[in-house]
């Protein structure tokens, strides 16, 4: 018997309290420090029933068996996951953000056109089969003005009813209140618009390219769009330039009444250099660095958590689902639940890599062509297949990251783009266990492991 490969321990942020968990086992408990020296220094004997019982001390072989029965459900389920087929409409925008990564794409001059959106639809129809799945209008900025722009959009929006796909949208929101006049709202699944402040904060970074303010015509949209009864998801886009903004932009969503609408959602993401970016790196956060961040502003003002709860790796969902989330063998969607198009054509494999030059995929017109190669390469990543995956303990929860992010890097599809799993779960599990107060259940335990 050995102290399982899989388990992660460490000391909870702030205390005098230890966690273990085990994403191979499903389970996860808090432990005194007692007991994690003693399972830190192989000295756990009088412990040893528990910590089988728990699956944090293994027969090596059963463990392989386990890992094995999980990777296959993992496979059967992402092969069975609902698709994401995000398209470009366009690379041009009306924004000049200060953190673009697609300005220097270049807007092709060939338009969006009915012919390129009949042999989309057909194309992801055939290829896609029976899969459920959903389209996500991305950019560029997918609703611009302009008649005939507008008139492919509108035809865009009937193709994808006559073939059954709801549609998600994501805008910078500027001119979202106009085109929600001739949508029909039925088949829209969400809508994702950016806010990276209130008012001047905002203004300063998502400007119009001609100077122009942008705040307060992105809010009277959300507002009008939660009247629609559309689903929201507020974006914000989070460096050192804005972060201490976050409080203010809290409350003007829970002022607002957006917090208490079961249509709002939000998503912190955060600013770094994916092809081009900003002008200012020093501003960039790690990712470490902006969870760091984020504890520090919720221990400074929890309205924050009514806006947005972080996940903090897989912390904020042990305590909301009481267990563990199933094993992550991969956390790149790319080629096997999500697809990137464009209206020039061309086929790629996520919104990470859509519109840079290199990473096409094929082309689904004028003529149909895929480039097998690259797309088996891609599909066949994962943490089996990323060396450096075999021997980190981290890896099911982390799932070896993004492809893209990590090709940047390395140059090698099959290379990790690696998570601060340990350090994100140090911080998480402590501050939602002092939110939650949960003291005893079935997978996250509260003095209650190894006969504490």
């Amino acid at each position: 018997m050995i102290l399982s490969k899989f388990n992660i321990v460490s000391k909870l942020k702030d205390k005098d309290e230890y966690f273990i968990l085990n994403p191979l086992s499903s389970n996860a408990d808090i432990i005194d420090k007692e007991t994690y020296l003693k399972i830190t220094n192989n000295n756990y004997q009088d412990i040893i029933t528990d910590l089988i019982d728990k699956g944090y001390v293994v027969e090596e072989d059963k463990e392989k068996v386990l890992f094995e029965e999980k990777y296959k459900d993992f496979i059967d389920k992402q092969n069975n996951d609902e698709v994401q087929i995000f398209f470009a409409p366009t690379y041009a925008c009306n924004f000049a953000c200060s953190y673009c990564y697609q300005k220097e794409y270049s807007n092709e001059e060939q338009e969006l056109t009915s012919e390129i959106i009949d042999a989309f639809f057909a194309y992801t129809s055939k290829k896609l089969g029976n899969r459920r799945r959903y389209i996500t209008l991305f950019g560029g900025e997918p609703l611009l003005n302009g008649e005939k722009y507008k008139e492919n959009i509108k035809y865009f929006f009937k193709k994808a009813e006559e073939n059954f796909y709801k549609v998600a949208i994501v805008t910078n929101g500027y001119n979202l209140e106009e085109y929600l006049e001739f949508i029909n709202h039925s088949i829209i699944r969400e809508i994702q618009v950016t806010l990276d402040g209130v008012g001047e904060l905002h203004d300063k970074r998502r400007k119009l390219i001609n100077d122009g303010g942008t705040f307060e015509k992105i809010s009277n949209s959300i507002d009008k769009a939660l009247e629609y009864g559309i689903s929201i998801n507020l974006r914000v886009v989070f460096d050192k330039e804005n972060a201490e903004g976050l409080i203010d932009l809290a409350k003007y969503a829970k002022n607002k009444g957006w917090t208490e609408s079961p249509n709002f959602k939000t998503q912190i993401g955060r600013n770094y250099e994916l092809h081009t970016c900003f002008a200012n790196k020093s501003a960039l956060f790690s990712r470490i660095e902006m969870y760091q961040k984020l504890h520090e502003l919720i221990e400074k003002d929890r309205v924050i958590l009514d806006f947005h709860k972080p996940a903090f790796s897989i912390s904020k969902f042990i305590i909301e689902n009481e267990g563990m989330p199933d094993p992550m063998f991969d956390s790149c969607p790319a080629c096997k639940n999500e697809w990137a198009f464009d209206y020039t054509g061309n086929i790629y494999s996520c919104t990470a890599t859509v519109g840079k030059q290199g990473e096409e995929l094929g082309t689904f017109y004028p003529e149909v062509i895929e480039f097998e190669e690259k797309i088996e390469e891609i599909k066949g990543r994962n943490i089996i297949s990323i060396k450096e995956c075999n021997t980190c303990n981290l890896s099911l929860v982390c799932g070896g990251g993004c492809y893209s992010v990590a090709k940047n890097k390395t140059g090698q599809v099959k290379s990790p783009d690696c998570r601060p799993v340990k350090e994100l779960l140090e911080m998480g599990l402590s501050l939602y266990d002092n939110l939650y107060n949960i003291e005893n259940n079935n997978n996250y335990e509260r003095n209650n492991c190894c006969g504490i």
